[in-house]
């Protein structure tokens, strides 16, 4: 049965601050390791009023010490901002005080806008580009030192990170199947290459040290209410940040309105319906539906669930009604 995990982008939500939104990280951490989540992942992105994940190693030292067995990582960070060996001591260490827990994804996008990107980056020309040479380096930082080796990640080497390759794009396909790497696909928000990259990472793929055969992870919008009412209200707060990141005004997460989309015009609708198609929205019966279907269609061996909810507890009861709905579906299969 396709395993859960989650993607935590620990949203900033209007009235309220980093402080309480890195808090409701750990707590809703805490929520997926009882429920019975295998990964709770955090994201990397910069100059966002709404996201609290920016020093993303830091937050996974904070949930995976709050926690004891889930596995904790980065969905992702993103490999130009960074000098791989930084990444390597940076997750060596965090490998090394929770063994065995800890997950790297990486990608090549900015996570941000340009003028952020330039503020970051050393060198913003060899960024992008110079991604598969990175990840090609970075990996070897990990590797056990050998005698007279001059650059070592200390801590890092010798210690057992799983790497995967995140994307939107085909570019990030091609690339974990060439260096037989995971892969994790950006459909929560950017489902338009989807078929297309699964049937290249597939068929492309190599095995390596690290995997056998393909193994893929595909981010997915769920929103779990009581009703499927309830669920679509929830839904808008998501709808609304969408918008307003794509108009170029973001902010922190709104509070959810009655019959948001009603009145919005038809280029926001078509928007949102493109960028967030991949997406289950509903009641229980209606998750356990929705999910079913979209592992059905796609194949994917592990689900990395998100949820923008404005409500922490209604975040929170998502998460377990989502669970709920994967437990009835592995007992029936």
């Amino acid at each position: 049965m396709t395993e859960l995990s989650v993607l935590d982008l620990s949203p900033i939500i209007q009235g309220s601050d980093a402080s309480q939104s890195l808090a409701n990280s750990l707590d809703l951490a805490r929520h997926a390791e009882r429920l019975g989540y295998k990964r709770y992942w955090l994201a990397e992105h910069h100059n966002m009023p709404g996201i609290a994940s920016a020093a993303t190693s830091v937050v996974i030292a904070h949930v995976a010490g709050g926690t004891k067995t889930i596995r904790v990582g980065a969905g992702g960070i993103m490999l130009p901002n960074h000098a791989p060996l930084v990444i390597a001591e940076q997750f060596g260490t965090l490998a090394a005080l929770f063994p065995g827990r800890i997950d790297l994804g990486l990608g090549r996008a900015p996570g941000t806008d340009m003028n952020t990107a330039r503020a970051l980056r050393r060198n913003l020309e060899a960024g992008a580009d110079s991604f598969p040479q990175d990840v090609i380096e970075l990996m070897g930082y990990f590797l056990p030192a050998e005698e007279g080796q001059r650059l070592r990640a200390v801590p890092g080497e010798g210690q057992t990170v799983p790497i995967w390759i995140l994307g939107s794009s085909l570019y990030g396909a091609q690339l974990a199947a060439m260096l037989g790497l995971p892969y994790a696909f950006a459909s929560h928000f950017a489902p338009a290459e989807l078929d297309h990259a699964l049937d290249i990472y597939r068929s492309r793929f190599q095995p390596s040290e690290q995997l056998d055969r393909p193994h893929v992870m595909l981010g997915l919008n769920v929103f779990a209410a009581p009703t499927d009412a309830e669920a679509r209200l929830l839904f808008t707060s998501l709808q609304q940040a969408f918008v307003n990141l794509r108009t170029g005004r973001p902010g922190r997460l709104p509070p959810p309105v009655e019959n948001y989309d009603r009145d919005l015009d038809p280029m926001a609708k078509t928007m949102l319906g493109q960028a967030l198609s991949c997406a289950v929205v509903g009641s229980p019966e209606t998750v356990r539906q929705g999910i079913d279907a979209f592992v059905r269609r796609t194949g994917a061996d592990e689900l990395m669930v998100t949820a923008q909810i404005f409500d922490h507890a209604a975040r929170v009861r998502s998460f377990e009604i989502l669970a709920d709905a994967h437990k009835s579906l592995s007992q029936a299969a």
